[in-house]
């Protein structure tokens, strides 16, 4: 019997979420004024975040079933900020405060600064709606 390869793994979906991050920090950068897209931008990039913090402990699980505790705490260490500023930025966008999004959002490019996102990418706009998704989780 062959093994089973799970095709949506929760790096594949890390590495899918922070390509969507890059093109959006890119979107909201070109920006003017606020708009409903760039809330949903900003919201957007708060969730994604949300959702590589919370897939961290199921990425260093096999490795801590083979012992490699020094890895796991370095891979979670690189990756702990990305639930302190889920969030912050999701305080941020509920509050309205376009100040300190502007503020945060350079930090998160930075962060991300490695990823590479062509012009060709199939991302689509992946932050449709997330304004309306992030406060439907903030009244949970």
């Amino acid at each position: 019997m062959s093994r089973i390869i799970n095709p949506d793994s929760v790096g594949k979906e890390r590495t899918r979420l922070t390509k969507s991050i890059v093109l959006c920090i890119r979107e909201l950068a070109k920006q003017k004024q606020v708009t409903p897209e760039a809330r949903d931008q900003a919201a957007f990039i708060a969730l994604a975040l949300q959702s590589i913090s919370e897939g961290i402990d199921a990425s260093v699980a096999a490795w801590e079933k083979r012992d490699y505790w020094v890895k796991a705490d370095k891979f979670r260490m690189e990756w702990m900020w990305s639930g302190q500023y889920a969030a912050k930025l999701k305080e941020a966008v509920l509050a309205d405060d376009w100040a300190a999004i502007a503020g945060m959002l350079p930090v998160i490019a930075q962060k991300f600064k490695k990823v590479e996102v062509s012009d060709n990418h199939r991302l689509g706009k992946p932050w449709s709606s997330a304004y309306k998704l992030l406060a439907m989780h903030q009244k949970l």
